[in-house]
């Protein structure tokens, strides 16, 4: 009887043990579950706050400093910004314009052109007659002082080269070299990217030129 009852106990025990293996096993299964899923929600977040701060920086060219609406913009898969050229304005103004982007692509300018027939200034241009030029279907080569001046030397000349273009320092711009084509923009790394050479053969005189044939010289210079 001893014994049965002794065996009866440990039996319970063992049942009880597998209990609590079971309720332990349970216990960390729970903390990996939790454990992961905050990592989950800590990598949703760093994601969602990098989304957040890429998208505040390019919803940051589609704001106006006078407050209007500003044209939207879409980035092409390997970098150029392209404008909905519906949405840039083409009215000719006297008063200041405050355009949305810097370089301006498009918008409303003044009356006057700044000279395009492979011009390179020293100093900046106005921008609403530098807009004029774009109308007339050249590309604006710019950069700020972080440009290097090898690649400035070699933009210099292909400029000198080729009619319909100009160039100018803007010294607020976001990146060291920058093209601008009307409603066209993008970033190049230096004067030999080869997308400085396939951005001029596409917008100089391109489709995009709402005055295709507009003369690019008597018009205001330096």
């Amino acid at each position: 009887m001893g014994s049965a009852k002794n065996t009866s106990t440990a039996s319970r025990k063992a049942r009880i043990e597998e209990m609590r293996k079971a309720e332990r096993a349970r216990d960390r299964r729970g903390r990996i579950i939790t454990i992961t899923l905050s990592a989950v929600v800590v990598a949703a977040l760093a994601v969602g706050g990098v989304v957040l701060f890429q998208k505040a920086d390019d919803d940051s060219d589609k704001v106006a400093s006078d407050g209007k609406s500003a044209p939207k913009f879409k980035t092409t898969a390997d970098g150029e910004k392209v404008w909905d050229a519906k949405q840039l304005g083409r009215t000719h103004v006297t008063k200041d314009v405050s355009y949305a982007m810097t370089p301006p692509v498009g918008g409303d300018h003044d009356q006057v052109w700044m000279n395009c027939n492979g011009d390179v200034y020293k100093d900046e241009l106005p921008e609403r007659n530098a807009v004029h030029s774009l109308e007339h279907g050249a590309v604006w080569v710019t950069y700020n002082d972080k440009a290097k001046d090898a690649d400035l030397k070699k933009l210099e000349q292909k400029v000198k080269q080729t009619p319909y273009s100009l160039m100018s320092p803007v010294k607020d711009q976001k990146d060291p070299i920058m093209l601008s084509a009307w409603g066209h923009q993008r970033t190049v790394t230096g004067a030999s990217d080869p997308k400085v050479g396939s951005f001029f053969s596409t917008y100089v005189q391109g489709k995009q030129t709402p005055e295709p044939g507009a003369a690019c010289t008597g018009g205001k210079g330096q």
